[in-house]
């Protein structure tokens, strides 16, 4: 929705079920950055079009990609968690599922697979923590919360999707975000931070979802980068699963049903 990008664009976007009160804050002045992927038909004079048009909703929105669409005279961007389409001129700007009526296909959906599928890619096997059999058939990557229900109920059974041969690589996204707005820690960013900073993080992840608040301990540690990836990525609920391919494979879901869809290339409904 044009409306979450435009809230997002302003303040950086808050996790479901988190206060405005405890929204982190955003980082200024990002249309200007330079660390956005750039297509190779984007040149120089376009990308600075589509930079100056969308800075004139908001100079704060975050420019993570910018792409020739597949629409003629249009580019496809990803700010701020959100995909939009700009034409060629800077005069509009549109908001919605692209679709390709000749090969029925959801072409925004494939650009947001391919750009996550990039994104997940950069966070370092170390900056996870694994659940994976000895020889595993897919790896797949979740977003998660320790406090979450859901959550804690997918890793419930992490054994069985350990036996059905998937690999469960976690990464953290405290729905509570990462500070409140008096500059304090969440309490589960806090939480979060003392598995991840654990000597057997894999044990204190488990104890955790099971109600056992960790040893507190701090570290050096990928939480916070975590937290803002899954924004990047459109992020706004936990477990989020993302299949090796970048799609969004559901939330709370069964091996049976994941194995499907990886397989077949069909959609999951999670809780």
């Amino acid at each position: 929705m044009l409306k979450q990008w435009l809230l997002a664009a302003g303040v950086a976007a808050c996790s479901l079920g988190a206060s405005a009160a405890d929204t982190p804050a955003a980082s200024p002045a990002a249309t200007t950055a330079s660390t956005a992927t750039i297509g190779k038909g984007v040149t120089p004079a376009a990308e600075k079009m589509v930079r100056d048009s969308i800075a004139r909703i908001s100079s704060r929105a975050d420019i993570d990609e910018i792409d020739v669409a597949p629409m003629p005279g249009f580019y496809v961007v990803i700010v701020s968690g959100q995909m939009l389409y700009v034409s060629a001129d800077g005069k509009y700007m549109l908001n919605g599922e692209l679709v390709d009526l000749g090969s029925r296909q959801n072409t925004s959906k494939q650009a947001w697979a391919n750009f996550r599928k990039a994104q997940i890619a950069r966070v370092p096997a170390s900056q996870r923590i694994v659940f994976a059999p000895a020889h595993p058939k897919v790896t797949i990557s979740v977003f998660t919360d320790v406090n979450c229900a859901f959550c804690r109920a997918l890793h419930e059974h992490i054994a069985d999707f350990n036996k059905a041969g998937i690999a469960v690589e976690y990464m953290a996204w405290p729905r509570e975000g990462v500070v409140t707005t008096a500059g304090r820690p969440t309490p589960t960013y806090t939480e979060m931070v003392s598995v991840w900073c654990a000597s057997d993080r894999k044990a204190a992840f488990t104890a955790a979802t099971n109600g056992a608040a960790p040893k507190a301990a701090t570290c050096a540690n990928p939480v916070k980068d975590q937290f803002e990836l899954g924004l990047k990525l459109g992020l706004d609920g936990t477990p989020t699963i993302y299949g090796p391919d970048g799609r969004v494979l559901g939330g709370y879901v069964t091996p049976d049903q994941l194995l499907k869809a990886i397989q077949d290339g069909s959609d999951v409904s999670g809780g």
